[in-house]
C-alpha cells in the first residue's frame, strides 16, 4: 500500500499521488467519514446539536451509552493469542485499517512499562533490560470486517517502553510512539541496554513481530501521538510535558519515513505560550476561534540525549502547549488536544490548518473547556462520521469519572459516553465503513465496538 510521492512546496493536492494518498488514508478506517469540513459545518450549522441524548445505564457496568447505541468487548486482558502469548494490559492508542479480504485491523498500543507483564515472552524486539526485551510495544487484532469476529491477535511489536499513543499513515502503517527518553545511565533506566524515546512503525498487514527500527530522524522526546497530512507526508507529532511543543516531520520522501528528514517545532506569530494558565502575570493568552499565523523553526541534534529538544525549540520561539496528547488529521486540518490546557487547566483543543499553494499555516484555539462537563482531561481523539470529533477523558484524580466526549464543528462539547470502571477511555478509532467505534479500556484491557446511529 505504500505510496512514494515527492514534497512540494504549494502542497499539490490532487496530483495522482495525493489522490491516492487521501484513498488510502480513508481506508485506514481513522478519517472523517462524513462530507468535507466545509459541508460539514453548513450542514450542521444552526442545529443546535446537544448530544444523543441521556446516556443509559449498562447493566454490566462497563460502559454507559445513549439509546440506539451498543458495545461488545473484541479482545480482553489475557485472552489467548494465536502467537501463544496472551493479551497484555494497558491498551492505549489504536488504529484501523482495511487489510482486504474481508479484514480489518487494529493495531493496538500497550503502554508497559519494563516491570510489567508482556503476556508471554517476546522473541524479538527493540530493547532489553537485564537481557529481556521489554514489554512495551503493540499487538493487532484481525477482524471479519461485516461480522467484527475475531480471527486471529498476536503481537506485533516488542521492545519498546510506554507505547502511548501514535497514528496512522497513508501507506496502510502505525506509528507507535513511546512515552519514554530514558536509557542506560538515565533516570529509570537501569538495567536497560538501548536509549528509548522513539517512534516506531508498523505496517497494518504484518502477521507477527516485526523488525523494530527506531525513526530516529523523528526525534526522541516525551512522544505521544502523531498524525500524517496525506497530501504531503508530513507528519505531526505531540509531546507530553508541561511545557511541550508540536512538532512537524518533514520526510526526505513522503511515505518513507526510515529515510530520514527534519524536525521543525511550531512558531505562533506574537504568541509563546498557548497555555492559558491563570498566574502568568501580563502574558498574551490565546483566545478561542481566532486563526493566528504559524511557522516552523527547524530543529538539531532530534536525538537529544539529554531530553531538551522542547527547551531549545522554546528557546528558538516554539509556543509551549500544555501536554499535548490526541492528534488527528481531518479533511485538510489537524485536531490536537492539549490535556491540562486553558484557564481552568481542564484542556483545549487546537487546530492546525495547513497553509496551500505557499499560503501561511494558521492555527487556532478551537475549544477550551471550562467545566468539567464539557471535558476534563481529554487524551486521544478521533473524528466521527459526521464530522464530530470524540475525546477520550484521562483524568487524573483519586477516584475518576472518564467519559467520551464529542465536540460539533461548532465547537460544542457533549456527553456520548460513561465508562463505569476505574480506568481510562483511550484509543478510539473509526472501522473503514465508519459504522463502528472501536476504544479501548486502559486497564484491564478491554477493546469495545460500538455501533449506533453516528450520523445526525
Amino acid at each position: 500500500m505504500t505510496t512514494a510521492f515527492t514534497i512540494t512546496p504549494d502542497r499539490r493536492r490532487f496530483l495522482g499521488a495525493t489522490a491516492s494518498a487521501f484513498a488510502a488514508l480513508a481506508a485506514s478506517g481513522c478519517m472523517n467519514r462524513g462530507a468535507p469540513a466545509d459541508k460539514t459545518r453548513a450542514a450542521t450549522a444552526g442545529s443546535g446539536f446537544g448530544g444523543y441524548g441521556a446516556l443509559v445505564p449498562d447493566p454490566a457496568g462497563l460502559l454507559d451509552l445513549p439509546e440506539g447505541f451498543s458495545y461488545r468487548v473484541v479482545s480482553r486482558l489475557g485472552d489467548a493469542m494465536d502467537d501463544g502469548g496472551t493479551v497484555p494490559d494497558r491498551a492505549d492508542g489504536m488504529g484501523c485499517f482495511d487489510i482486504g479480504n474481508g479484514e480489518i485491523a487494529l493495531v493496538r498500543n500497550h503502554e508497559l512499562q519494563p516491570h510489567h507483564d508482556a503476556g508471554g515472552p517476546i522473541a524479538k524486539g527493540f530493547g532489553k533490560r537485564d537481557g529481556v526485551f521489554v514489554p512495551g510495544g503493540t499487538t493487532t487484532i484481525v477482524l471479519d470486517a461485516a461480522t467484527l469476529a475475531v480471527k486471529r491477535q498476536f503481537r506485533s511489536l516488542g521492545g519498546t517502553i510506554r507505547n502511548c499513543s501514535g497514528g496512522i499513515t497513508p501507506w496502510g502503517t502505525w506509528l507507535s510512539c513511546e512515552e519514554a527518553p530514558t536509557g542506560p545511565g538515565q533516570p529509570r533506566g537501569d538495567g536497560l541496554d538501548r536509549s528509548h524515546g522513539w517512534v516506531f512503525e508498523v505496517p497494518a498487514a504484518a502477521r507477527g513481530l516485526v523488525d523494530a527500527v527506531p525513526l530516529t530522524a523523528m526525534g526522541r522526546f516525551n512522544h505521544e501521538a502523531a498524525a500524517v497530512d496525506p497530501a504531503t507526508g508530513i507528519v505531526y507529532m505531540t509531546e507530553d510535558r508541561d511545557d511541550g511543543v508540536l512538532y512537524r516531520f518533514v520526510p526526505k520522501v513522503a511515505g518513507k519515513l526510515a529515510q530520514g528528514g527534519q524536525l521543525q517545532a511550531m512558531v505562533i506569530d506574537g504568541l509563546a505560550d498557548t497555555r492559558n494558565w491563570p498566574g502568568f502575570g501580563n502574558a498574551p493568552t490565546m483566545a478561542v476561534g481566532q486563526p493566528m499565523r504559524a511557522s516552523w523553526v527547524d530543529l538539531d541534534d532530534v536525538e537529544a540525549p539529554k531530553d531538551d529538544l522542547r527547551q531549545r525549540a522554546a528557546a528558538k520561539g516554539a509556543a509551549l502547549i500544555a501536554r499535548g496528547e490526541g492528534l488527528h488529521m481531518g479533511t485538510g486540518e489537524v485536531f490536537a488536544c492539549a490535556t491540562s490546557g486553558g484557564a481552568k487547566e481542564l484542556g483545549q483543543m487546537f487546530k492546525l490548518t495547513p497553509g496551500l499553494a505557499g499560503a501561511p499555516d494558521r492555527v487556532e484555539l478551537f475549544f477550551e473547556s471550562e467545566n468539567t462537563d464539557q471535558f476534563n482531561f481529554g487524551d486521544n481523539l478521533t473524528v466521527a462520521p459526521n464530522g464530530h470529533l470524540i475525546v477520550c477523558e484521562d483524568q487524573y484524580t483519586v477516584v475518576v469519572d472518564n467519559h467520551l466526549r464529542g465536540i460539533t464543528p461548532q465547537g460544542r462539547a457533549y456527553e456520548f459516553a460513561r465508562l463505569r470502571i476505574q480506568t481510562e477511555l483511550a484509543g478510539g478509532c473509526f472501522s473503514p465503513d465508519g459504522k463502528v467505534l472501536f476504544v479501548n479500556a486502559y486497564e484491564p484491557t478491554a477493546t469495545l465496538a460500538i455501533t449506533g446511529p453516528w450520523t445526525v
